[in-house]
């Protein structure tokens, strides 16, 4: 339905995958209108009485027709954010759906935490974006809107107003150039996500440049940024090549590069529309030495892109790998200091009130409301990977990651296809490379909402340490102590660990803050500051 992405999906809609899609869209920025032509190639999983599509209501379909034939108008029906197409499909039919429509796309107001279209100006020309992760592609394409609804393959053809570009997802195969001075940019891609396809237009400069991978293979590197940003466009492309090769280092080879690395500028924060990022952090500097928001949209296409979740409520796949990866790629480029500092910051920004794993389909938009996970998709779902690395080890972590992406441990350029992903995925993939079954572990941090309390103990000499966990289930995570400086490790095997330590010595528990638990000063810090109590006459 229009407004949200995902969530229990019907049997129906379920049964079609979509092959191909062809957009043909005209956008008018002076009139803040488009019109567009969407052929959609549908595959029959499963018989289906009907067909089913999303599309925004603030879309008015004129035309439909199956197989190239039109339809009657009696044959099919808009309302509620759908198309519903009165025709039915048996297993394993392919059929071609095209559909005209127009109208003035729903505005965004305050992108990218609601979607929609962003209109600007630049020196005086249009400019202008969308986005669609939270609230859906239905907003300006007939979709299937949900995660499953990904099309193999997407052709796009933006027809845009005179002396303006329009960089879009995958390689461009061509700019029709029209006797009134507009043109028509044609792209292909490969399968992309529903909400990664994107319309990004504007009086861009565009840097190009490519990348000897070191897997050997050219990867081409475009950046579109605005005119009269020359200097600091330059500064940021220097960053692709370096992020890129943490990335191909670290996880394995980037997915998409028979096609390209895509930025383009936009008026609104940033999205991870594959091959073709969305970029409006304003090239802010930073103390880590690198733009933040450029290099969490370029993780996506990793975590999220290439291994997509399967449902929303496995959100984390996407957003914690991605702020995961800051800290990492900070350590990868200064140390543990630099790695150790953005993760505190991270620490601070827990909420750890509603599980992030519910096991029950769940849209976008549920994910990150206040009666869903939030931020902690981010921050909690990254610590908690923070706390599985220094358990498990460099090795197995990257390992299982590389599995939980590339769906096979030897990812190489040509042996691997995005694919589907869902959290016991990843705890397989744990479990194969570890050699353990961290069941409990997972149970505790994604499917429970508050965090695994450390209560310590004093009695004499002795210095007891016991895990408290919701539902009070296994918890065998060892602890770090130092004593005076000196570090050991508690195995904790049964949730609780006792050692000696004299009276006097000076006692660190988890002194590197490798631990994801209940912080006090942490609560302390984020409640509500009460007003004064200030008497009234």
């Amino acid at each position: 339905m229009t407004l949200r992405s995902g969530g229990p999906v019907a049997p129906e809609r379920a049964a079609l995958r979509l092959a191909h899609v062809d957009l043909a869209i005209e956008a008018l920025p002076a009139r803040r209108t488009l019109s567009g032509r969407a052929v959609l190639t549908l595959d029959a999983r499963a018989a289906t009485p009907r067909i089913v599509l999303d599309l925004d209501d603030a879309l008015t379909v004129s035309a439909v027709a199956i197989g190239g034939a039109a339809l009657p108008r009696a044959a099919w029906r808009q309302g509620g954010g759908q198309i519903v197409i009165d025709r039915p499909l048996p297993a394993g039919q392919r059929t071609a759906v095209d559909i005209r429509y127009a109208g003035q796309p729903r505005v965004a107001k305050r992108a990218p935490w609601d979607d929609g279209f962003v209109w600007s100006e630049w020196q005086g020309k249009p400019w202008f974006g969308t986005t669609a992760q939270l609230t859906g592609c239905d907003l300006w394409w007939p979709c299937l809107d949900f995660p499953a609804g990904e099309p193999a393959a997407a052709d796009l053809h933006f027809t845009v107003p005179a002396g303006l570009s329009a960089p879009a997802n995958g390689v461009l195969r061509g700019i029709d150039r029209l006797p009134d001075g507009r043109t028509t940019w044609n792209w292909h891609s490969g399968s992309v996500n529903p909400y990664a396809l994107a319309i990004s237009v504007g009086p861009y400069r565009e840097i190009r440049g490519t990348y000897r991978s070191r897997y050997g293979n050219i990867i081409p590197l475009h950046f579109w940024h605005l005119a009269g940003k020359d200097a600091q466009a330059a500064q940021l492309f220097a960053e692709f090549a370096p992020t890129l090769d943490f990335f191909e280092q670290v996880i394995g080879p980037y997915p998409f590069a028979d096609q390209k690395v895509g930025v383009v500028e936009t008026p609104y924060l940033g999205m991870e529309h594959q091959t073709i990022n969305a970029y409006g952090n304003g090239y802010k500097p930073a103390p880590e030495g690198f733009d933040w928001l450029f290099q969490h949209e370029f993780s996506h296409e990793w975590f999220g892109n290439q291994m997509t979740a399967a449902d929303w409520d496995d959100f984390w796949l996407h957003e914690s790998f991605a702020a995961y990866m800051q800290p990492l790629y900070a350590k990868w480029r200064e140390g543990d200091a630099r790695y150790s500092a953005m993760m505190l910051v991270q620490r601070d920004r827990i909420a750890a009130t509603v599980p992030v794993v519910s096991g029950v389909p769940r849209t976008a938009r549920e994910m990150e409301s206040k009666a869903g996970p939030g931020s902690d998709v981010y921050f909690k779902g990254a610590w908690m990977l923070h706390t599985l690395r220094h358990l498990i080890g460099d090795r197995a972590f990257f390992a299982a990651t590389r599995r939980l992406v590339y769906g096979r441990p030897d990812p190489k350029p040509g042996n691997f296809q995005p694919r589907f992903a869902t959290t016991r995925d990843f705890e397989i993939a744990v479990a194969q490379e570890s050699g353990r079954d961290l069941g409990w572990f997972f149970d505790t941090y994604l499917r429970r909402g508050t965090l695994p309390d450390l209560i310590d103990t004093r009695d004499g000499d002795r210095l007891t340490l016991r895990w408290k966990v919701p539902g009070d289930g296994p918890f065998p995570l060892p602890v770090e102590v130092a004593v005076d400086g000196v570090v050991r490790t508690l195995p904790m095997a049964d949730g609780s660990g006792t050692i000696v330590v004299p009276a006097d010595a000076h006692v660190v528990i988890d002194p590197m803050a490798r631990l994801l638990r209940r912080s006090i000063a942490v609560e302390r810090m984020q409640a509500p500051i009460a007003p004064p109590n200030v008497a009234t006459p």
